[in-house]
């Protein structure tokens, strides 16, 4: 089928969007089906429905803060995010439910017992489970209109620059300290905003490193002894919101718009509901 062809389809299926919204809407199993029939994939129906001004329902709540355009760049955009365990798994499932178009994901981790308390892709059943293949078959179920190219082994300094490579913003969603330099480094090096966070007990920060800015990365190199949030524990509330936060920043990179912390750190503690806001 022609763009054309798919367009009249969309049109055909829609219908209007609940109150007040003042545009058309289709059902995803809908433009599922018209995908299946024209043999694209069902990214490019939902990015062709929102061109004729129809709006695919999954994103019905997304219209408030986001425009149409604003859609189709989600929807066209390349994101890479190291580490898929509690920062990660979090952060991924926000970005798919948001409509990401491709996400390339890594971690050559296995879920352990001590994971259940956060890590948003673990459970029970999942203990000993690759978390790569857990975040692949969480995503393709979660909206099949967002591609993720897993990789199931940790990436190092071998392969960093090869995973950030095409993305239009890297997420740095790793535990403690090893590669976060690396990837600080290769994000730079390929002139791409990097979104960083750590989370110790009910403290944590959130980071946007503008493209070849100093990353706070660099300043914990020099740390010695275990990671702070080894010795504070990372429970869930903290967790939570360092992600929600970085993926509300990732999204606002593609999209187009520069994030309010771009350049910038927040800081926040949750037991005492104190939030700081500093410059890189």
């Amino acid at each position: 089928m022609t763009e054309a062809e798919i367009a009249r389809a969309v049109a055909a299926l829609s219908r209007p969007a609940p109150e007040p919204s003042p545009f058309r809407c289709a059902a995803g199993r809908a433009l599922e089906a018209l995908a299946r029939k024209a043999r694209v994939h069902v990214k490019g129906v939902e990015i062709i429905a929102l061109r004729n001004a129809v709006a695919p329902e999954r994103y019905l709540r997304n219209f408030a803060g986001f425009s149409f355009e604003d859609q189709i760049r989600l929807l066209e955009s390349r994101a890479a995010l190291l580490g898929l365990g509690g920062l990660g798994g979090l952060a991924l499932e926000l970005l798919t439910r948001s409509g990401t178009g491709r996400i390339r994901a890594a971690d050559g981790d296995v879920f352990e017992e001590s994971n259940l308390n956060r890590q948003i892709l673990s459970s029970p059943e999942s203990l000993g489970q690759s978390k790569a293949e857990a975040a692949a078959v969480r995503a393709a179920s979660l909206n099949p209109a967002c591609e993720i190219e897993a990789w199931r082994r940790f990436v190092d300094r071998e392969s960093v620059t090869a995973f950030v490579q095409d993305s239009q913003v890297v997420i740095d969603a790793l535990g403690g300290l090893p590669m976060r330099l690396e990837l600080a480094e290769a994000a730079a090096a390929a002139r791409i905003p990097l979104v960083t966070a750590a989370v110790a007990g009910q403290t944590g920060w959130v980071a946007v490193v503008a493209p070849g800015a100093a990353s706070p990365a660099g300043l914990m190199a020099s740390a010695k002894g275990q990671s702070a949030e080894i010795v504070s524990g990372t429970p869930a509330p903290a967790v939570g919101a360092a992600a929600a936060i970085m993926a509300g920043a990732a999204l606002d990179v593609l999209r187009g718009r520069r994030p309010a912390l771009w350049g910038k750190m927040l800081l926040f503690d949750l037991a005492d509901a104190a939030f700081e806001t500093v410059l890189l």
